[in-house]
């Protein structure tokens, strides 16, 4: 069971890493840092997109339009803080 803990919290970690990511890199498309038409740049954007919009698409659909501002990426981080403090006070289940 405490392998389970630890699978649960590794992948609650590349989830968080993957969003700090997307964060990051769509302040610096936005900011023209970085080019879409470079192919990595491309690349890894779609790829990041693919993995994080069926997170994003339910909590977009329940929250208010703010004008430009997307919020789903904060309501996850929220939620991933909110699972892991669930899965440390539970954490004696595991062992």
């Amino acid at each position: 069971m405490q392998s389970l803990y630890q699978i649960l919290n590794l992948i609650l970690d590349v989830v968080w890493f993957f969003i700090i990511a997307h964060v990051i890199m769509s302040w610096l498309i936005n900011f023209q840092v970085l080019n879409l038409q470079q192919q990595f740049v491309a690349q890894a954007w779609d790829g990041l997109n693919r993995i994080l919009e069926p997170l994003y698409t339910p909590i977009r659909r329940a929250l208010p339009r703010m004008q430009g501002i997307d919020l789903a990426p904060l309501v996850v981080l929220l939620s991933i803080v909110i699972l892991r403090i669930v899965l440390r006070n539970n954490a004696a289940f595991f062992y």
